[in-house]
C-alpha cells in the first residue's frame, strides 16, 4: 500500500519526536532535507502558512492526513481515492478509531506510534481551545 512516507525508520522516529514537541529535532528535520516533516508539525498545530506550504510544495497528502485527523470526511475520501490508504488509516487512528489503531499496530508499529502522537497533539489542542482558562478574552 502506498503511504508516501517512504522515509528511513530513524527519520520517522525523529518525526514522531518532533510531532511531540521536540523543537531541536523538528528544526534538524527542516534543515536536513525533510522540511515537509518539520512544517507538518506546525501545520498540525493549525499554522496556516505551514498548511499552505505543504499544499503548494507537493505534499497535499500530508495536509489531507491532518484534515482527516480533524474528522474531515472529504479529506479521508481524497486519501482513499488517491491510494493513500495507510495515511487514511493513520488519520482515523489518530482520531481514535480503534479498528484503525489495531491495524496499524499489527502492520507497522512506527506508523502506529506516529498516529497516536498526532492524535494526542490534536486532542491537546482541542482541550486547550475549550479550556476557559486558556481562551483569550480578545
Amino acid at each position: 500500500m502506498k503511504t508516501q512516507l517512504n522515509y528511513p525508520k530513524k527519520i520517522l522516529i525523529a518525526w514522531n519526536e518532533a510531532i511531540g514537541g521536540n523543537e531541536k529535532i523538528r528544526d534538524w528535520l527542516m534543515k536536513n532535507n525533510y522540511p515537509e516533516l518539520g512544517l507538518f508539525c506546525f501545520a498540525l498545530k493549525n499554522m496556516d502558512t505551514a498548511r499552505t506550504w505543504l499544499i503548494e510544495n507537493g505534499y497535499p497528502h500530508l495536509m489531507a492526513l491532518i484534515n482527516g485527523i480533524e474528522g474531515n470526511k472529504q479529506a479521508l475520501s481524497w486519501l482513499e481515492k488517491n491510494n493513500f490508504k495507510v495515511l487514511k488509516i493513520m488519520a482515523m487512528a489518530a482520531d481514535s478509531d480503534e479498528k484503525s489503531q489495531r491495524w496499524l499496530f499489527e502492520n507497522d508499529k512506527v506508523l502506529a506510534m506516529i498516529a497516536l502522537k498526532m492524535g494526542f497533539v490534536k486532542d491537546e489542542i482541542d482541550r486547550d481551545s475549550n479550556d476557559v482558562h486558556k481562551i483569550s478574552p480578545n
